[in-house]
């Protein structure tokens, strides 16, 4: 009579290598989205327990579905930055050069005002052993392009160099910070007045798509600053 033997139970897979259940993939997509929202709102600075609290999970369970901040970093840009390189790519391709580079500069500056962290990953040089890395290295000489191709054509300025792209961008990034509270689209006025700046020439200035803060305003923007 042959013997019978008891079935194997499955291996564990490697991490990566097989899907999540449910319950484990739910719990990762709502760590995502937690991590998501404070990154935007407060930066990079936020800790894996903000993070569970917020997604309303244990902090256990985010230390399994992410080894440590860095890697749940690559989950929530990874597809934020690829799109703004893609962005950027495209805009070499526009038929008006200055009209590539003033879109996707407000384009940019759009994604960099809304999402506070997505600024300290490509502008601050923050995570710099991981994907992240590798991205900004992908973004850097498209932008140059953009740059260069402006001012081959005649229309940006020639003493503006790649180094002042990012720079203007973190400048914005503070006018919303501030103003985030009493004016949160305020960062166009100064995205315009800057764009004007650029420009070798112009013959008139462009029109403001933001008016200036009254008195009040800036005072509760100033207030913001300073408690900041």
């Amino acid at each position: 009579m042959r013997r019978r033997t008891a079935p194997t139970p499955p291996a564990e897979s490697a991490p990566g290598t097989r899907p999540l259940r449910a319950d484990a993939e739910r719990n990762r997509q709502r760590l995502i989205a937690a991590a998501r929202e404070l990154f935007a709102r407060r930066g990079l600075g936020v800790t894996l327990d903000d993070i569970a609290h917020h997604a309303g999970v244990g902090v256990g369970t985010a230390y399994r579905r992410f080894a440590n901040r860095e890697a749940l970093v690559e989950a929530v840009f990874e597809d934020q930055a690829q799109a703004l390189i893609a962005r950027a790519e495209h805009a070499l391709n526009h038929a008006d050069p200055w009209d590539g580079l003033a879109q996707f500069f407000q384009a940019s500056a759009r994604h960099f005002a809304e999402d506070r962290g997505l600024r300290e990953v490509l502008l601050h040089g923050t995570h710099s052993r991981t994907r992240m890395a590798a991205l900004r290295e992908r973004l850097a000489p498209a932008v140059s392009a953009l740059l260069v191709r402006a001012q081959e054509d005649g229309r940006l300025r020639d003493d503006v160099e790649a180094t002042d792209f990012p720079l203007i961008q973190l400048m914005l990034g503070v006018v919303t910070e501030h103003s985030r509270e009493v004016a949160p689209e305020l960062w166009q006025r100064y995205a315009t007045l800057i764009l004007d700046g650029l420009r070798a020439e112009r013959t008139a200035p462009t029109p403001l798509p933001h008016r200036a803060l009254d008195l009040d305003e800036f005072d509760q923007t100033m207030a913001r600053h300073h408690s900041s």
